[in-house]
């Protein structure tokens, strides 16, 4: 068995995990990350930060069904929809993550959680919170688009709720959000998740525990 404490004790890992968090296959993809690290024993040797992607960034404020959205952009049939999250369901509870899906479950614009996430993320909690709101969307059966909703998530890991909602309406926060956005799809993703290695290799889908292990592996090594 390959000492991974012994490659290289010191040496840092940047992971850049580009995801958004009404996509269920992010949260399987990262729980697989945070696995692989766990088993390596390696979690003082990462570095990760969420970067935003929106998958749906015209959606309106009222959201879509989820059903008639994954029809509607995918092609899908109800059949094989259910299929999906079945299959999303059992991945997830592998890895220790309940998703609930029901049937009034609706896809909303995330934008509001991006700006909200930036601002976890200079105040040390980015990870902390990017899991309450994935929680809440597809465990929780919550609208993130609510901001009754994104106050709670604030208050469950310890944020500044006034300074943090108050983001929500500067123009020069949302357009930071918009140019991260842009940086990151100028570099050719254009799927989430999408983890990117030291700024220079990325990783895209959800890949399993053994895949992320052999990656972080070789990153150690050299």
């Amino acid at each position: 068995m390959t000492n991974y404490k012994h490659i290289a004790v010191a040496k840092k890992i940047r992971i850049d995990l580009v995801s958004d968090v009404v996509c269920p296959w992010c949260i399987v993809g990262y729980k697989s990350l945070e696995k692989a690290i766990s088993e390596m024993g390696i979690q003082d040797q990462i570095e990760l930060e969420w970067q935003p992607f929106e998958l749906n960034p015209q959606m309106p404020a009222e959201g879509e069904n989820v059903q008639e959205h994954i029809i509607r952009k995918y092609g899908s049939s109800p059949e094989e929809s259910k299929r999906q999250h079945d299959y999303m369901t059992q991945r997830g509870a592998d890895l220790g993550f309940r998703f609930n899906y029901y049937d009034e479950m609706r896809i909303v614009n995330t934008r509001d959680a991006h700006i909200l996430l930036d601002y976890a993320k200079q105040n040390g909690k980015q990870t902390e919170l990017n899991l309450c709101l994935v929680a809440a969307v597809f465990s929780e059966k919550k609208d993130i688009s609510n901001r009754k909703i994104l106050i709670q998530a604030l208050e469950s890991v310890s944020l500044n709720v006034d300074e943090a909602m108050a983001k929500l309406v500067d123009d020069q926060a949302r357009e930071d959000i918009q140019n991260q956005e842009k940086y990151w799809t100028s570099r050719g993703i254009s799927a989430v998740p999408t983890m990117v290695f030291n700024g220079t290799s990325a990783l895209s889908g959800a890949q399993s525990v053994a895949v992320y292990k052999q990656v972080l592996a070789e990153l150690l090594e050299q």
